[in-house]
């Protein structure tokens, strides 16, 4: 009978050479993409406009690196992109038209950056200041597009750090907008997100993570990190991420963290002028920038 262990030891061992294989395989075309990326640019064919322009190298990178560099599950996650983009409009979206999600500060791009140069969204749910689920993504699909916009470069990701403050059952987001939010952060902006910190959670958010988490793809669930202060194993992934003396004192640091909803309007319709002209928008920005920088000044 000693054949069977040794037709399971011989079995097993097929699929860790089978794995290995495939890591090496990903390893190298991680450090050599070229190839990859020229085969995807093949199979999407001739772009144009917008679309031309956002399928830089570094975005059908991205790509392929959420598909494991199979071209064509990539081709199709990017033409999903292009179509959602061409109806959403993202780029599109203004400050002066979300402004009212933003008057208490529950998510804004901080003022500060990771060790990595990584731009931060602070996000604090327990400000939670309206209830339509449209208006909520659009404003949050905008600080994520304004967090892109202000990366530097050479950097492709952002961090997401979240601030459980005054949160509870009566704050939080309905599953159905959570769900949303998840979809489009994993469909439509592969590889943007480096880690998200969960800090200090209260116990009564494990009910709500445990149905939240089913719509997280492996990739994404990997990137979440839960962090409590008596936790030193999780204050230190934390740490590794930010000098002490950066970090707000609501993520254990001992930087002072301050929301001034007129202050970052000004910085936000600055931006949207630099995003106008990224996409040539110039003329219909300017305009709105202009009227919006008068009355902020009044």
């Amino acid at each position: 009978m000693i054949v069977i262990p040794l037709a399971a030891l011989f079995i097993m061992s097929m699929f860790r050479h089978r794995g290995s294989r495939r890591q090496q395989e990903q390893e190298h075309h991680e450090l050599h993409p070229e190839s990859k990326i020229n085969e995807l640019k093949s199979a999407l064919g001739p772009l144009s406009g917008r679309s031309l322009q956002y399928c830089t190298d570094a975005c059908l990178k991205r790509y392929l690196e959420a598909r494991n560099w199979n071209v064509e599950k990539a081709k199709k996650m990017l033409e999903e992109t292009l179509a959602w983009r061409s109806t959403y409009k993202p780029e599109e979206t203004r400050w002066h038209e979300i402004a009212v999600e933003g008057e208490t500060g529950k998510v804004f791009r901080s003022n500060f950056h990771d060790r990595f140069g990584r731009t931060v969204l602070i996000m604090r749910p327990g400000l939670q200041n309206t209830t339509g689920m449209e208006n909520q993504i659009r404003h949050l699909v905008y600080l994520i597009e304004n967090a892109i916009l202000n990366l530097p470069e050479g950097q492709e990701e952002m961090v997401w750090m979240i601030d459980f403050t005054g949160w509870s059952f009566s704050t939080t987001v309905p599953v159905k907008t959570a769900r949303e939010t998840i979809s489009i952060l994993q469909n439509h902006y592969p590889q943007r997100l480096a880690v998200a910190f969960l800090y200090s959670p209260p116990r009564i958010f494990e009910a709500f993570w445990k149905i939240v988490k089913y719509f997280l793809d492996p990739k994404t669930f990997q990137k979440v990190k839960f962090v409590y202060p008596k936790n030193k194993e999780s204050v230190e992934i934390m740490q590794s991420c930010f000098d002490v003396d950066n970090l707000p004192t609501e993520f254990g640091g001992k930087a002072t963290m301050k929301y001034d909803h007129e202050e970052f309007s000004r910085l936000m319709v600055q931006d949207d002028i630099k995003t106008a002209k990224y996409w040539g928008l110039d003329q219909k920005t300017n305009g709105h920038a202009a009227q919006e920088s008068e009355s902020t000044e009044c």
